[in-house]
């Protein structure tokens, strides 16, 4: 776990997935409104969410809010075992396009073999084919879109559709704090636009990084590839003329 500043913790999630090893980051923000997770990773990592949580002196019972970025498994994979645990006071946040993903009323865009080529499809581990029949669901409580500010330290929500269509990134004014979810990676704390190989619509996509110039941010966290410090709009603006 990383202290990004002042109550923002990222945390880093070590996932054995079909073969290989993956690092998440999700982030955690504790305040006087209490805790919030953004996203939740692979199933079975509700476990290693509250060791983290704990480790740094946060207590995982004071969890009142998560918010999704999108419907991706590795975001959205634990969110099921939260809400069993804690039902009683945790809210789910997502985008409205988002929603049924999430709540299972659609396949996830990445797992339904109508939104690919039969090859593509046949070239699927059996693990991943096997895991599109059991995929994690759960309720969201209530939808937010560009522009929303939630109660918790006034995190602004910035619509970033492109690597999936209702894609959300968050923004912290206090913490000039850019939670960028998928919307941008990151390698060695420098930052790169979204992987091509898994955004679908890498125009809109990169429409999504053009509008994170208007915010004055000094640290991203990307969910693949962790904190990114140092002439963010410098690194953006170079993202973008490498697309133009």
């Amino acid at each position: 776990m990383m202290q990004i500043a002042q109550g923002v913790m990222m945390l880093e999630l070590r996932v054995q997935s079909f073969g290989r090893e993956s690092m998440y980051h999700p982030v955690v923000i504790a305040g006087e409104q209490g805790t919030v997770l953004i996203d939740t990773g692979t199933p079975g990592q509700w476990e290693p969410i509250q060791n983290a949580m704990t480790k740094v002196g946060i207590d995982p019972e004071t969890l009142q809010a998560v918010i999704i970025t999108h419907q991706d498994i590795d975001h959205i994979g634990s969110l099921p075992e939260i809400k069993q645990a804690l039902s009683h006071r945790v809210r789910v946040y997502a985008h409205p396009i988002e929603k049924p993903y999430i709540e299972g009323e659609k396949t996830i865009l990445k797992f339904d073999r109508n939104q690919m080529p039969p090859e593509r499809w046949a070239s699927l581990p059996d693990a991943m084919k096997q895991l599109a029949a059991r995929l994690p669901k759960a309720p969201v409580d209530e939808t937010v879109t560009d522009g929303c500010v939630l109660p918790y330290g006034g995190i602004t929500v910035i619509e970033t559709p492109g690597h999936t269509p209702g894609h959300i990134s968050l923004y912290s004014p206090k913490h000039r704090l850019l939670i960028a979810g998928d919307a941008l990676t990151a390698e060695d704390g420098r930052l790169y636009g979204p992987n091509p190989a898994f955004t679908p619509d890498m125009d809109e996509a990169m429409r999504s990084v053009r509008k994170l110039l208007d915010f004055d941010i000094e640290t991203v966290v990307c969910y693949h590839g962790g904190a990114c410090r140092g002439d963010i709009r410098k690194q953006l603006e170079r993202i973008v003329s490498s697309m133009a």
